[in-house]
């Protein structure tokens, strides 16, 4: 059996991937990637999707992404200090820990999921906010009250 599978890609937690950080990995510097990257380690540096190309981040709850995030799709488990640009969808699940400004066209948020940051819709981006930025984490939970 080989080590290397050709054109084939893995899933993990239900999602495909192509390339995998594992958990002992520590990157610096900007990344560029397509197809589906999973992120068990950490990143120091801008993680971007290629352009034109379909791409989907996942990060794992024990991953950590340090930078500024581009991709059409982007799964947050772990902790993501950056502004994070989702130009398709973005999931926050229960373990995330987002601290920088999330533009989407669509979210998700679960309940335990916590944002330090403004939640920008892609068609509101032009204008300039009136209420100041919350100093507090925002929870799903929270939200879920208001």
């Amino acid at each position: 059996m080989s080590v290397f599978k050709n054109n084939k890609t893995a899933q993990r937690d239900g999602f495909t991937i192509d390339t995998l950080i594992g958990p002992d990995v520590v990157i610096r510097g900007d990344l560029e990637f397509s197809g589906g990257l999973y992120v068990e380690g950490r990143i120091v540096g801008k993680v971007l999707a290629a352009e034109g190309k379909p791409a989907s981040l996942v990060l794992a709850e024990q991953g950590m992404i340090e930078g500024e995030v581009h991709a059409p799709v982007v799964i947050v488990n772990g902790t993501l200090n950056g502004d994070v640009h989702a130009g398709e969808r973005i999931e926050l699940a229960q373990k995330a820990r987002v601290e920088g400004n999330v533009h989407y066209t669509v979210v998700e948020m679960s309940a335990g999921a916590q944002l330090t940051g403004r939640l920008v819709h892609a068609s509101s981006q032009p204008r300039v906010a009136a209420v100041p930025e919350a100093a507090t984490p925002i929870t799903a939970a929270k939200a879920a009250k208001a």
